[in-house]
């Protein structure tokens, strides 16, 4: 059912520390900022040939991000997205096999403009799993 991986997200304490680090150590092609005050983050994408990585920054005292980074204030790994042809489907498969859908479980748009879910990590190897529309 997933499709391809789509991007890895990494939750970063300073996003323009991370940004130089791909831009200028690794010499990626990264974006420029990208607020998303729906999702309480701001991302940076890293464009890689085969995939994305996503630079994740607190946005606002209430994101997500920042709880996580309370937790782990170096940053690190904070979820994998994988590509699916039909969310709705998907989500409804992942129901049925007994994941848990976070949120109340109806699609949000995500970073990229398309519809997103995020799945427990206690269902998928201590990993939270973003799936997007392809």
């Amino acid at each position: 059912m997933i499709g391809r991986l789509n991007h890895v997200a990494i939750a970063v304490p300073d996003l323009e520390v991370a940004t130089a680090t791909y831009r200028d150590t690794l010499g990626a092609i990264v974006s420029a900022q990208i607020a998303e005050p729906d999702h309480g983050v701001t991302v940076v994408f890293v464009k890689l040939p085969n995939t994305k990585i996503e630079l994740l920054h607190p946005l606002g005292e209430n994101s997500p991000i920042a709880a996580f980074l309370d937790k782990n204030p170096s940053g690190g790994m904070h979820h994998v997205c994988y590509e699916v042809d039909d969310i709705i489907k998907a989500r409804d498969q992942m129901k049925s096999e007994g994941a848990r859908v976070l949120g109340d479980g109806e699609p949000k748009i995500g970073a990229h403009g398309k519809p997103v879910l995020f799945l427990h990590p206690k269902d998928f190897c201590g990993t939270l799993v973003e799936l997007e529309q392809a």
